[in-house]
């Protein structure tokens, strides 16, 4: 759990500040709004990695399987929105003594608790009831995403190392729900990807924390009294250097460039390690933002350079290809 009292250079957040006027506090459209904001849609794009078997078996044209798909990416959406007001719940007596969180909207009384508990309730059975109406085992592998969630908000988010690990076994858990819902065969190469890119990212957020507790001489997450900048630096450079390899092994594999009927996807690694590198630059540059995984998404190279590289591999893959034999 964060610390609830306030800390030297807290700022408000675009999250955590109200947006509409005091005249329509109290209205049923500013309730709906504080529900809105208390399910976090803007952190729903971490679930597109459920769509990532559709995309890399070549599928994306197949209305079925597409429809499949977004239903699973739905079903983790409503499931992360649970996760978030589930963890605003159990927070909110610290939360509503903190200078940001207090305006969040269980905590500020704009979402009561009552409600909120209804509200989270009704998302996980709503969501693992279509879970079941797409496929039994996404349905298991969605309720296991959950737990971890459940676990990790309640416990294992203050245990060093096994927070992070945590974090990444929730994307592997994507992708895995991904390919049952869509009774596509996961790559393993997809997920290794996947689990040591997150485990990069994870890493990266706690370095940048631990450098944010550092200046304000306290820890807000009891997990970073275990950790210290020089292993999470080495934790960083050996999941990089793993992520990038593991990628450009992918690409260059003979069953790869078969299936694909390409030997040119190899290319499209570089925008993988000047994504990593971009991250690092925000992790170390910017030690006053919120947080370098929302940052990267504000950040114009970091996105022009993710826009480029999937532009790249669907053309690569689907299309566009250099009518050349694969080397």
């Amino acid at each position: 759990m964060e610390d609830p009292r306030p800390q030297p250079g807290d700022r408000a957040s675009d999250d955590d500040v109200p947006v509409l006027p005091p005249s329509r506090e109290g209205s049923l459209l500013w309730r709906i709004g504080g529900v809105v904001r208390t399910l976090r849609p803007h952190q729903w794009a971490k679930n597109s990695f459920v769509l990532a078997p559709l995309v890399f078996a070549k599928d994306m044209f197949s209305p079925p399987l597409v429809l499949s798909a977004l239903s699973a990416f739905t079903v983790f959406c409503f499931l992360a929105g649970a996760v978030y007001t589930m963890n605003d719940i159990v927070d909110v007596e610290g939360d509503r003594v903190h200078p940001v969180k207090r305006f969040r909207p269980i905590p500020s009384g704009r979402v009561p608790v009552g409600a909120a508990k209804a509200i989270a309730a009704l998302l996980v059975a709503g969501s693992l009831g279509g879970a079941l109406l797409i496929d039994r085992w996404f349905a298991a592998t969605a309720a296991g995403y959950f737990a971890l969630n459940v676990a990790y908000s309640l416990k294992l988010k203050k245990v060093a190392w096994i927070d992070v690990g945590c974090i990444a076994a929730g994307f592997v858990l994507r992708v895995v729900a991904g390919g049952q819902a869509t009774h596509i065969k996961v790559s393993a190469y997809l997920l290794l990807c996947t689990a040591l890119l997150a485990l990069f990212l994870g890493f990266g957020k706690r370095r940048h924390e631990l450098a944010q507790a550092e200046e304000k001489a306290k820890k807000q997450r009891e997990a970073l009294d275990a950790y210290t900048p020089r292993a999470l630096t080495l934790a960083l450079a050996l999941t990089s250097v793993a992520t990038a390899g593991t990628y450009l092994a992918y690409t260059l594999d003979a069953k790869t460039q078969e299936f694909f009927k390409t030997a040119w996807l190899w290319p499209t690694t570089a925008h993988v390690l000047f994504g990593m590198f971009r991250f690092l630059q925000l992790v170390t540059g910017r030690p006053k933002a919120e947080s370098p995984t929302q940052e990267m998404l504000r950040d114009v190279p970091f996105v022009l350079n993710l826009i480029v590289w999937v532009v790249e591999v669907v053309a690569i893959v689907y299309a566009l290809r250099p009518s050349v034999a694969p080397g």
